[in-house]
């Protein structure tokens, strides 16, 4: 065998089909699209249309919601944490909060900040200031010595309404 004999397999590679090229070629005048109507324009498609017949996403049961007021947290264990320290990631003397965690490369995203979760063990003492903790994370960090600091967040809603409050007693003061 030369490698100027080689082929492909028969029938491996398929040709196109080169539509609207005369009666001879059976796929002209129309191309294949049947006679006028929506199908057989450009550019049209019926996405999910069964001809009358209830369409699949439709006939699915639901279930479930999504929140849209759900707060956005990056969630951390303590377990993540002490690595972290003992790998030299983290400074044990600074105060952890969401900006270190990210430097760190523990919290990823997280709009809404973080939330301290209880799963590993921790024996650094660690003053932390994050936007949450479950009761197991406040125990272990407080068993070793640390404190854990969650800052009252007011919603932008609330200091709207506390501005114009402020406002109006400034006026009927003045």
């Amino acid at each position: 065998m030369k490698l100027n004999d080689l082929r492909d397999n028969e029938g491996s590679r398929k040709e196109r089909m080169r539509v609207g090229r005369g009666i001879g070629s059976g796929k002209g005048k129309t191309s294949g699209r049947g006679q006028k109507g929506q199908k057989s324009r450009e550019g049209v498609s019926i996405k999910g249309f069964e001809g009358g017949q209830m369409p699949l996403h439709m006939r699915l049961p639901k279930r479930g919601f999504n929140n849209i007021f759900a707060k956005d947290y990056a969630e951390v264990n303590i377990g993540a944490i002490q690595k972290a320290v003992d790998a030299g990631k983290l400074d044990a003397k600074a105060t952890v909060d969401h900006a270190a965690l990210k430097a760190a490369g523990l919290a990823r995203g997280g709009k809404d900040g973080v939330r301290l979760l209880g799963k590993g063990e921790i024996s650094t003492k660690l003053s932390f200031v994050v936007a949450g903790a479950s009761k197991g994370a406040k125990e272990a960090v407080e068993k070793a010595g640390g404190s854990i600091e969650i800052p009252h967040v007011v919603p932008a809603s609330e200091k709207a309404a506390a501005k114009k409050g402020s406002a109006k007693a400034a006026k009927k003061a003045g």
